[in-house]
């Protein structure tokens, strides 16, 4: 099917059960989970399980969208797609063609931006206290490079010197709303670096300032951008009028969920809903702005006596730059498990413990010391026909209790700590589909623990009106 600018579909409200986030679904995905799930449990059998199945359509379509977010709040933004969310290579692939750039922390990632049609001069470097290696290919194919600290400014301009080079250089400042970040340059250092990058001006050009900020806040995020604008105008007089950029980092948050299964998880969430009383401090905020919403948020946010941050970059001629990894990613991609075996502890301890052939290590919310909220969906397999005659018979009000198990030797391998209620009884040979897991969840902690092979990445492209998906290998 055409992908299209569609509402994310939401399912009936008798469809949920106690204490469900259910996850909202893409049009796409939803279409292809319900109309090719012949082609999905054949690509299970053969590729193994897990299985990431990542949808570049749909990427491109995000890119398409944040785009035009940024155009109707009056700015002009370099988008970068952070390649730390998703190691695939078809979204590289598919920045390339759009148009906009990679942002890269290694020399790794750089090479892949290059070998996927990225020009240098859309490729954003920015990873700590860089190495010379790195330093040298990023100068040789004219990248863009946030510096971290004076010394790597130094080393940065004896790099470029000796490649008879001019380094396009950012200048990574901490910020006052987090001045204690372990990345970036503190006021004192930023002062010495910018004159610096006036006497070095043979071989460094500064382009502008960005900061890194945890966090999803727009008027954090808002309020730091404006200090960079305040660096830029500063570093211009001081001699850099090429100090036109501010880079606003990623944060752009993506909704997994409605905003009332949310509201309502979080008034009810306690340890009992965990296998073993597990009380998690933190999670994503899963049913949260998406990243059309914070990117007008943050523009919108009065920050020079009432004006907007996107009417004071206007009126100083300042671009911005943005490094949205996750927001890129949403719904551009699911994860496929085969279900192994079924411990049935209702009896004992109210729920069961589905364990599936794979990992956490392949679901990265442990990454974090969290949880994957969003619930999986329940997939019967090619012979799992009576089982759903047997979930219809059992009516809409019944419920499986049961919380994901990976098959490793760990006690804490659990891909869902939290109780699902699945809506009929689960079993061995059904699949579970974790959704919209592209953005940091397939690999980001992925790990040949027990000499496991990491699991592969079929690339899906849905087609137009009737015809069906093509699929292939990943980086093939």
């Amino acid at each position: 099917m055409l992908i299209s600018q569609q509402v994310l579909e939401r399912p009936p409200a008798a469809a949920r059960r106690p204490f469900a986030l259910t996850p909202l679904l893409h049009p796409a995905v939803s279409a292809l989970l319900a109309d090719d799930r012949p082609l999905l449990a054949d690509l299970l059998d053969g590729l193994g399980s897990p299985l990431h199945v990542v949808l570049p359509e749909i990427f491109e379509e995000n890119v398409r969208t944040l785009r035009q977010a940024f155009t109707e709040a009056g700015v002009t933004a370099d988008i970068l797609f952070a390649k730390k969310a998703n190691k695939a290579d078809c979204y590289v692939s598919s920045a390339a063609s759009l148009g906009i750039g990679v942002d890269v922390a290694g020399a790794p990632e750089l090479v892949k931006a290059l070998a996927g049609g990225v020009p240098g001069h859309r490729i954003g470097v920015s990873g700590p206290e860089k190495d010379d290696a790195l330093h040298a290919l990023a100068v040789q194919h004219g990248c863009l490079v946030a510096v971290d600290s004076v010394s790597e400014l130094r080393r940065l301009a004896a790099t470029a010197r000796l490649a008879r080079r001019q380094a396009a250089v950012l200048l990574r400042t901490r910020t006052t709303i987090q001045p204690g970040s372990r990345f970036g340059l503190s006021a004192a250092e930023r002062d010495v670096a910018v004159g610096l990058c006036g006497e070095l001006a043979a071989h460094i050009r500064l382009r502008g300032f960005s900061f890194h900020l945890n966090g999803y806040s727009p008027a954090e995020r808002a309020t730091a951008a404006d200090e960079m604008i305040g660096h830029c105008l500063d570093a211009r007089r001081r001699g850099s009028p090429s100090a036109q950029l501010v880079d606003i980092g990623g944060g752009l948050p993506v909704r997994y969920v409605e905003q009332r299964l949310w509201d309502d998880f979080l008034r009810q969430n306690e340890p009992a809903h965990y296998h073993g009383l597990k009380d998690f401090k933190d999670f994503y905020p899963y049913g949260g702005q998406n990243a059309t919403e914070a990117v007008r948020a943050i523009m919108a946010s009065p920050v020079d006596g009432g004006h907007s941050l996107a009417a004071k970059a206007a009126r100083h001629g300042i671009r911005f730059v943005v490094e949205p990894g996750r927001a890129l990613l949403d719904q551009a991609g699911f994860t496929m498990y085969r279900v192994q075996q079924v411990d049935d502890r209702r009896g004992t301890d109210g729920y069961a413990i589905v364990t599936v052939a794979g990992s956490s290590f392949s679901l990265s919310e442990q990454w974090f010391n969290s949880d994957y909220l969003p619930d999986p969906l329940l997939l019967p397999s090619e012979t799992g026909a009576e089982a759903g005659a047997e979930a219809e018979a059992a009516g809409a009000d019944a419920a499986f209790p049961a919380c994901v198990a990976g098959s490793t030797c760990l006690e804490s391998d659990m891909l869902t700590w939290r109780k699902i209620g699945f809506p009929r009884p689960v079993r061995r040979g059904d699949h579970l589909v974790y959704l919209n897991t592209a953005g940091y969840q397939m690999d980001s902690n992925e790990s040949p623990f027990h000499d496991a092979a990491l699991p592969l990445k079929a690339v899906i492209r849905l087609g137009g009106e009737g015809a069906r998906p093509r699929w292939r290998l990943d980086g093939i």
